[in-house]
């Protein structure tokens, strides 16, 4: 291995000694944790909004697209600087690794001012291009206007995560992530009802526990890297931005970023395929995001934990580290989408009737479950060899995998169905896209593995 021997032993070393299995959960588990704490948010979230209105919860799928976004842009940029971090301290190069993080913390401050004014000043023209129902417009601005003009919250909680993450400290995750979104579970009913001494809030109030759980989240994070983290030097002191780290996050970084971005524009385009049959679709679909988030978030928690380690034995040269670490996570996610196919199929009603369905919502939505949730038997392998990609600064191929899913398939695929008048064979489009995705996967992985993991592996040898 390419390593200073005689350098101190830290905390991520681990990562290059300790079982795959063991190191793997040991990792992924708290972030599992937190993020299924996450999507019971999500859920939570939605239910009591649900309890205003039908609009009301149409409004809040409407506005789900921009939320996407920022959510792409700080996790995509994480995503960047958490691969650099471990590399660089796979390699050994602690100095380097404190430069990374400083500046991708500086990379972060820019892109708030931007989401801020955002959400400031374009929320109202971002609901009223999608519809001219009052009640939705009104109520999705106000939500929008909250939660990106007070995002500087979401941006450095997950940045700090993404720190965090990167030496192996993912109970610290844990801790960060889950209270705030606990917080924002407990203040949710709260502020929408307007109980105690609190005002009613409406769909204002959901977006202003969200933001209370990021602010909560976010400071415990900062905590955390000050105090623990102590392979990243996180000084200020006469900084300068340095544009070679900086490119360097980026190019794994922006490709992660237009990859979740993407989400967000499939979002979009599939609401305004919905609402060309009624407004109920829309509010099915955003249901359906919400409670599919329970499975994937798992899913995603295990890829957290995976990223580092394959970064970390990349930096190492260590080929066959990296493909126990791959073929576990593989397996694991698979199992768990199986689960959320179970559950889906068997009960849809069930979940739906959580949002007050009524009998309309439950007719277009029993059927939307089951249809789309088939997508769930192919995804769980797209998603971590397509994280695995990441981690080797593949992200080109990550963000081709997105884009043949969300734009050249899903899309197109939801509009034909959509000119047949059948609402039902929409939701076809799902598992189709999803087919197509596994087929490049494998392309791209066969690829990958001749011309990256290969030439790793002779070098090893």
């Amino acid at each position: 291995m390419n390593r200073d021997k005689n350098r101190p032993v830290n905390a991520s070393d681990r990562m290059g000694t300790a079982p795959v299995g063991k190191l793997l959960f040991s990792m992924a588990t708290p972030m599992i944790i937190s993020m299924l704490v996450q999507a019971l948010y999500n859920i939570v979230d939605s239910v009591y909004v649900a309890e205003i209105s039908e609009n009301a919860l149409t409004a809040v799928s409407l506005a789900f697209p921009m939320q996407m976004l920022m959510i792409a842009v700080s996790t995509g940029a994480g995503v960047g600087i958490n691969a650099a971090l471990s590399r660089s301290l796979g390699e050994g190069n602690r100095d380097y690794a404190g430069r990374v993080a400083r500046n991708g913390l500086f990379l972060i401050a820019i892109a708030v001012a931007v989401f801020t004014a955002v959400g400031l000043f374009g929320s109202g023209l971002f609901m009223r291009c999608q519809t001219d129902i009052g009640e939705i417009v009104e109520g999705g601005t106000a939500y929008l206007t909250i939660c990106m003009g007070l995002c500087v919250f979401l941006f450095f909680q997950v940045t700090f995560e993404k720190l965090l993450q990167s030496t192996g400290r993912t109970m610290f995750t844990m801790i960060s992530q889950g209270t705030g979104a606990i917080l924002n579970i407990i203040f949710d009913p709260i502020l929408i009802r307007g109980m105690w001494f609190f005002p009613e809030m409406g769909i204002a109030g959901a977006a202003a526990a969200t933001v209370f759980g990021q602010a909560v989240g976010c400071t415990l994070g900062l905590i955390f890297n000050l105090t623990a983290n102590r392979e990243l030097n996180l000084s200020f002191r006469r900084f300068k931005p340095e544009w070679q780290v900086i490119r360097t996050i980026l190019t794994v970084g922006v490709p992660s970023i237009l990859m979740q971005a993407i989400g967000s524009v499939m979002s979009f385009g599939m609401n305004q395929i919905l609402l060309s049959f009624v407004s109920t679709a829309a509010a099915v679909f955003g249901v359906y995001f919400k409670l599919q988030s329970i499975i994937f978030m798992p899913v995603f928690g295990l890829n957290n934990g995976m990223v580092p380690i394959i970064a970390y034995n990349y930096g190492a040269k260590n080929l066959e580290r990296m493909r126990k670490t791959t073929k576990l996570a593989a397996i694991s996610a698979t199992v768990l989408m199986l689960i959320g196919l179970a559950v889906m199929q068997a009960v849809p009603d069930k979940l739906l009737l959580l949002f007050k369905a009524d009998e309309n919502m439950l007719g277009i939505g029993v059927s939307a479950l089951r249809t789309i949730s088939l997508s769930f038997v192919f995804a769980g392998f797209g998603i971590v060899i397509s994280s695995v990609f990441q981690a080797l600064g593949n992200g080109m191929y990550s963000l081709i995998l997105s884009f043949i899913r969300q734009v050249v398939v899903l899309l197109p695929v939801a509009w034909l169905m959509s000119l047949t008048g059948r609402l039902e064979l929409v939701w076809l489009s799902f598992p189709i896209a999803e087919v197509a995705c596994m087929l490049c996967c494998l392309f791209l992985l066969v690829r990958v593995n001749r011309r990256v993991l290969n030439p790793v592996g002779q070098r090893e040898g």
